[in-house]
């Protein structure tokens, strides 16, 4: 077994027994990761975190060649979020976050971008970022990351204008992946519709972002539109609604 080092956040745990906890952490070099932690529930042990959700650590960790919980050696503290404790909306945000990490990537397989997004929506969230706007920012660059960028140019079924002349709105369908021109959209029954203004604000939303630019921070008209197409998107590409949408949304 070749020992490994990571910066990684975690994103779920499970007690494994009265001394051990099973952790599962989305790493910036090799995605997520879930490994054990013997000994991680004891007050002195080799691990400098108690491995909370949401905490950044920098971790050592034996890789298992035949599949199996990794096994974790090592892991020293590198931050944290405390102002999420007294928030309880952003707290829900963050969990959000670490839900769509956690159940909606496969093991080993490493998105830099996506963990570096992760990280920024947290310290966001930790500053007063809207945390609804905060969500949409970091489901887009999920979306994009796992291969599920919408179509937002044309129309993802035909190709065709999805505003056409004298047009007051667009559609867009999740399981079409993308917006809608009008001869398509009756054979999309999970059909949403935005305003032109929405459409707009949803197509410079899902260009990949410049570093560092933070959280977008959306109108209260164009929120009310792309909050729940986006939770139905996300939804559609999990295979179930995430148990801490309504928590945002709510």
């Amino acid at each position: 077994m070749a020992a490994e080092q990571a910066l990684a956040l975690v994103v779920r745990g499970t007690d494994w027994s009265e001394t051990s906890r099973i952790t599962t952490l989305f790493t910036l070099e090799f995605g997520k990761v879930r490994a054990l932690a013997k000994g991680g529930r004891r007050l002195k042990s080799n691990f400098d975190c108690a491995f909370d959700l949401l905490s950044v650590c920098r971790v050592v960790f034996l890789r298992k060649a035949s599949g199996g919980l990794d096994l974790l050696t090592e892991a020293r503290l590198e931050e944290r979020f405390p102002v999420l404790r007294t928030n309880l909306p952003a707290l829900y945000a963050g969990y959000y976050v670490a839900e769509l990490l956690s159940d909606g990537t496969q093991d080993y397989d490493p998105h830099p971008e996506l963990f570096e997004a992760a990280l920024g929506t947290l310290r966001d969230l930790g500053n007063g970022a809207d945390t609804r706007d905060a969500a949409t920012g970091f489901e887009l660059v999920w979306l994009r990351e796992l291969g599920y960028s919408p179509r937002l140019d044309a129309c993802a079924t035909c190709g065709a204008d999805v505003v056409p002349a004298g047009a007051a709105r667009a559609a867009f369908s999740p399981a079409a992946g993308g917006a809608l021109c009008p001869t398509c959209w009756p054979a999309a029954p999970d059909r949403r519709w935005l305003t032109a203004a929405g459409l707009a604000a949803l197509r410079d939303l899902a260009e990949p972002p410049d570093r560092g630019g933070g959280s977008p921070v959306l109108s209260p008209g164009v929120r009310a539109e792309l909050r729940p197409l986006l939770g139905q998107t996300v939804s559609f590409v999990l295979g179930r609604r995430p148990r801490l949408l309504g928590y945002v949304d709510g």
